[in-house]
């Protein structure tokens, strides 16, 4: 049952020999997709199928479809509009017409829960500070990400499509990228109360998971990142804001983790601090020692989180059955959404993405 508290990435489009006999072994309680898995319509619909043959009970498989730069699935259909796109261009009728289709496009492939909205407030629109979050963000204020994210969230779950609100407590304060190095932030819990983190704390009753941040805020812990913090994560978000879904970490492959911390101790780390899951999305070859990990945790703790995880997976909809008709009419839809807001001609290869931000 461990193997539950793993979040895991695939290497290619098809399972290995090699990882499915692992993940029959140590049973993930979720996987994750990025574009190096997506290669046609039909053959992403055949690895979901088989992710799920592999487990007893049905995983989680996630994927990062938020709309604009961060559409892993665009080779094999059109992108939705991004969230500062649908913020700053469309309609409130148009950011919930895209939720619809960005759950309608994920059931389709057999993907269950989306990581997203994004919940972080954007500081640095204007300023060019490269965090990670650029064209991510609902907006630049409370109210506009709270309104907004709000109703994103809403509606993808209206159509019974998990989601995962990102990033916990604020990636939006942070002026590096976590991908690449571990960003601190110098501002007090009482700051943090009223700004970034009133979306969290308005929104988390209605979310299945939250992401938490590679960030080290200074005044609340000093010495670790939030996604490792029992003082971030079991005490201000199990604690003060009383968030009972589940606490997935983001990708412990990140450089703001894999440079500072071991494989094996970061897990432990992060579900001893009050994660459910620690999610690991590209060392492959790392799984078993993360799994090892797992059993050097007391019981009581892993306990808390697979009740967490087993409630949310009640939640799980069955596969759609695929239909081209409904794929082809959810694409067509999609250019419809953007030829609307006149973002036909946008391409967002030109927005140049990292390496690391793409995996």
């Amino acid at each position: 049952m461990l193997g539950q508290l793993l979040f895991l990435g695939i290497q290619g489009t098809t399972l290995t020999s090699a990882e499915a006999k692992l993940f029959k072994k140590i049973q993930p309680g979720g996987y994750i997709l990025f574009s190096r898995n997506v290669e046609s319509v039909e053959q992403v619909r055949a690895l979901t199928d088989d992710l799920r043959s592999l487990t007893y009970d049905d995983p989680f498989i996630s994927i990062d479809n938020e709309g604009g730069r961060v559409w892993r699935t665009s080779a094999i259909g059109a992108t939705p509009p991004s969230a500062e796109e649908l913020a700053q261009q469309g309609t409130l009728f148009q950011l919930g017409w895209s939720a619809d289709l960005i759950a309608q496009h994920l059931h389709q492939l057999g993907i269950n829960m989306n990581f997203g909205p994004v919940l972080d407030i954007d500081h640095h629109q204007a300023s060019g500070v490269q965090n990670a979050l650029r064209g991510r963000c609902y907006g630049t204020s409370v109210n506009d990400v709270l309104d907004k994210a709000g109703l994103v969230n809403r509606r993808m779950r209206a159509l019974k499509m998990l989601t995962c609100g990102k990033h916990f407590p604020s990636c939006g304060l942070a002026q590096s990228d976590p991908h690449h190095d571990l960003p601190t932030v110098d501002c007090t819990l009482a700051e943090l109360q009223s700004s970034d983190l009133i979306p969290y704390m308005s929104l988390l009753p209605e979310m299945n998971a939250i992401m938490t941040a590679h960030v080290v805020f200074s005044q609340i812990d000093p010495d670790l990142p939030a996604t490792l913090s029992p003082k971030i994560i079991n005490g201000l978000l199990r604690d003060i804001v009383g968030f009972k879904g589940i606490a997935i970490t983001d990708d412990l492959d990140m450089g703001a983790i894999v440079n500072h911390y071991g494989r094996g101790n970061d897990v432990k780390m992060a579900i001893e601090a009050g994660n459910d899951m620690a999610l690991i999305c590209h060392q492959t070859d790392s799984y078993e020692l993360a799994y090892q990990a797992l059993g050097e945790i007391d019981y009581q703790i892993t306990d808390k989180a697979l009740k967490r995880i087993h409630k949310q997976k009640k939640k799980l909809k069955n596969p759609t059955a695929f239909s081209q008709k409904l794929w082809d009419r959810n694409n067509d839809q999609i250019l419809e959404l953007r030829a609307e807001m006149g973002l036909q001609d946008a391409d967002y290869s030109t927005k140049t993405q990292s390496p690391v931000e793409e995996y």
